[in-house]
């Protein structure tokens, strides 16, 4: 009896231990692949999933992660090592590749580093088309590295990062598909030409940019002679113009007094004809006084020696007489 009792204790706790190994909660976004026998079973989605112990087994897949350090210098270091895992995660993976030298086409040896960001759509291919899945897209990311960098040329490695990074999806997209991967996204981090060739390339971009700096200046320089020259020519067209407007008023002043003088004269002389009436001619004694004054203004000054006498004295005598005949009688003394 005892014996009995003690055989069904072991069995209930054989079966409660094998229900307990028989149970595995998949998590949400993960699956687990499932082999029986070493052969492919089925694979376990997010919930609660039954297998039989002993007969069934995870498949292990391995992995790669990274370990950070410090080395003895004090500098960070990433280590990476490969993980065994049983559970495979359907969520976006980015993998931080080490860096690594590339020779370019131009023969110029530099460093690059890149980020790969993946997603496993088929978890059966993805456990048994490659051994190593996450070492298979590290190397085949490094070569298509190598290969798209030793099509370029040095200079149009940092012109082209959107093409190469444009041309690294889609190669490693093709090849990643018959493992079950899709490839949705690679970005370039680092570009590390030699000190050498960096050197070369600051002393170029720093003439570069004095060049500029002269061209410009030289530009500013023409400018401002430009405007300053314009700033001359429109200053001197104007000052043409209001000297050309100056002489035209001034012109249109004297013409102006020379008519209203005239036609004071004019009306000088026909009150003169009234005054005298038709007996003498008022022009002669116009020109008679005229002659007269000017005479006048010859001799007259202070201490003045000198007595002016007409070419012919008969002039003024004439001039005289012609005043005399105006006024129809000899000068009042």
């Amino acid at each position: 009896m005892e014996l009995y009792v003690v055989f069904l204790a072991f069995i209930v706790v054989f079966a409660v231990v094998l229900i307990a190994k028989g149970i595995k909660i998949v998590d949400q976004a993960q699956v687990v692949v499932v082999e029986r026998f070493g052969k492919f079973h089925g694979v376990l989605y997010p919930g609660i999933n039954w297998i039989i112990p002993i007969m069934d087994k995870p498949h292990i897949m391995e992995w790669r992660k990274n370990r950070e350090f410090v080395d003895s210098m004090g500098r960070a270091r990433v280590l990476p090592y490969m993980e065994g895992r049983s559970v495979i995660d359907l969520r976006e993976t980015v993998y931080d590749f080490p860096r690594q030298s590339v020779i370019t086409k131009d023969n110029a040896t530099i460093e690059i580093s890149a980020v790969l960001y993946f997603q496993i759509t088929d978890p059966v291919k993805a456990s048994y088309e490659v051994e190593s899945l996450s070492e298979a897209i590290e190397k085949l990311t490094q070569t298509t590295l190598r290969n798209i960098f030793g099509e370029l040329e040095l200079d149009q490695t940092y012109t082209a990062r959107e093409n190469i990074n444009s041309k690294l999806l889609v190669t490693l997209d093709n090849a990643a598909n018959k493992w079950g991967v899709k490839v949705n996204r690679v970005e370039l981090q680092d570009i590390i030409p030699p000190v050498a060739i960096r050197e070369a390339m600051e002393k170029q971009m720093k003439a570069e940019r004095d060049r500029r700096a002269t061209v410009t200046e030289a530009e500013g320089l023409k400018t401002s002679q430009i405007l300053k020259a314009e700033a001359v020519r429109e200053a001197e067209i104007k000052k043409a113009e209001g000297l050309k407007q100056a002489a035209i008023l001034q012109a249109e002043g004297v013409a102006e007094a020379k008519i209203k003088v005239a036609n004071a004269e004019a009306e000088a002389v026909k009150i003169i004809s009234a005054g005298i009436g038709q007996s003498a001619n008022p022009a002669s004694y116009q020109v008679s006084l005229k002659y007269i004054e000017a005479l006048t203004k010859m001799t007259d000054g202070k201490d003045n020696k000198i007595i002016y006498m007409p070419y012919e004295a008969s002039n003024v005598l004439g001039a005289v007489a012609a005043i005399k005949d105006l006024t129809g009688g000899a000068p009042q003394k």
